[in-house]
């Protein structure tokens, strides 16, 4: 068997470990825009080039005749990547261009869920131009404002934590009309969560929960990043989430799955990945994504127990209901090294040097020169720790940061008690 991996960060080193992890044993090909030194050593062939120039990966795929491939970055999928190797007979675990809308515009993700009536949805208003923006977003006291397309993370802004008041958000969605369509919310409150799920467009079958850090410093300070670093836990929960949450969101996903189909004629293949948020009205939808998050994926795949290569194959042909996804019941931190400057202005070029001890580690923006890596500006190394509890896990990924030397920061709050605490206590507060 051969598989053909379109990748970038850490997120296709972690992705290409659970292929070769596969009892089925296939030939890697990995496409990247760098020759990442992780999967450089799981892969029969990494080629460096621009994921986004299809031609050169249709005419690659033609030469390598690959069984399947795995799409991982966003850009990619929501230009149709999957499309263009559908053309030339390669299916992919990824879904097509007219789903993938699902990530790539918010406000098509937004209506969709308005028209089908689907539960968790923001208050909301979509804008072209000014006209009646001011008057929406006084009505609605706090505001977030979003541009329509992808931001790479980093372009959602929120009252309170990004801007202090309504004309200033405004300030920033006119800016964003320049370039397209903005979409003004609601401002909620509570704790996010991310579900990250094994779609064919029928069957819908969730990994674990995790949470996600976006903000670059301790104690949520700083600006938005493409995150910090991720946490789960062993009981397949999170703190302070119950099963009747996690039913919640299943249910938005599902229902998003089969509106998506409605609406398009078109199977979403591939990951369905909702980024919640729990208030106290219940599971609230802040957005999706079309494939693994990043962190995120560090924190699933790792201890996922059922054959990845086969759960690919069960997407792409629509058998997803025969299978069922089985994790380790174990706890993951993962916490990324960044340059320092990271993400404003990140130090390039800069030598890292690591002994990963019992953390897992994989390669994000990583070039190797001579056997020394050098940090290209990016999200440089996650290091995953793995333990019976979120504790142990914490400490294992926490100790591997440590031993790391070069111009890094990392943030050493992510999976601690802590934090966590922090994180009960404003959920148990709100729900009071």
């Amino acid at each position: 068997m051969k598989i053909l991996l379109v990748g970038s960060t850490a997120r296709a080193d972690c992705i290409a470990e659970a292929i070769v992890k596969s009892k089925s044993k296939p030939e890697l090909y990995a496409v990247m825009g760098l020759i990442n030194p992780g999967v450089k050593q799981k892969a029969k062939e990494l080629t460096a080039h621009n994921v986004m120039d299809f031609d050169f990966i249709t005419d690659y795929a033609k030469k390598v005749q690959p069984d399947f491939a795995v799409l991982g970055p966003d850009d990619p999928i929501a230009e149709g990547l999957t499309d263009e190797l559908e053309k030339i007979g390669i299916k992919s675990f990824g879904p097509k261009k007219t789903v993938a809308r699902i990530e790539s515009s918010k406000s098509f993700a937004r209506e969709l869920m308005q028209k089908h009536e689907i539960e968790g949805l923001p208050d909301f208003k979509v804008f072209s131009e000014k006209q009646g923006m001011q008057d929406y977003a006084n009505s609605l006291k706090e505001i977030v404002v979003k541009p329509d397309g992808l931001t790479g993370g980093k372009g959602v802004k929120v009252q309170g934590d990004h801007f202090d008041s309504i004309e200033a958000g405004l300030s920033y969605a006119d800016e964003i009309l320049q370039k397209g369509k903005v979409i003004i919310e609601e401002r909620l409150e509570g704790e996010e969560f991310s579900l990250q799920s094994i779609c064919d467009g029928k069957t819908v079958l969730d990994c674990v929960p995790a949470q996600d850090h976006k903000r670059a410093f301790e104690n949520d300070a700083g600006p938005n990043t493409g995150g910090m670093g991720s946490y789960s836990c062993e009981d397949g929960l999170l703190p302070f989430l119950e099963e009747k949450h996690l039913k919640q969101a299943h249910k938005i996903s599902e229902k998003i799955a089969d509106a998506l189909k409605k609406e398009t004629k078109t199977e979403f293949v591939g990951i369905l990945y909702g980024g919640f948020m729990l208030t106290k009205k219940g599971v609230k939808l802040i957005e999706y994504n079309a494939r693994f998050g990043d962190p995120e994926a560090m924190n699933v795949l790792p201890i996922l127990k059922t054959d990845f290569v086969e759960i690919c194959q069960a997407s792409i042909n629509g058998t997803l209901n025969e299978i069922s996804l089985e994790f380790e019941p174990k706890a993951t931190v993962c916490k990324y090294a960044v340059p320092e400057g990271y993400p404003i202005n990140s130090v390039k070029n800069e030598f890292i040097e690591f002994t990963a001890g019992q953390a897992k580690h994989y390669f994000g923006a990583i070039d190797e020169k001579n056997r020394h890596y050098l940090m290209t500006g990016s999200r440089a190394i996650a290091f995953v720790g793995t333990g019976s509890s979120l504790s142990e896990a914490e400490k294992i990924a926490q100790k591997a940061l440590e031993g790391v030397k070069g111009k890094i920061f990392y943030r050493k709050d992510i999976g601690t008690e802590q934090l966590i605490q922090k994180r009960v206590k404003h959920m148990k507060k709100l729900l009071e």
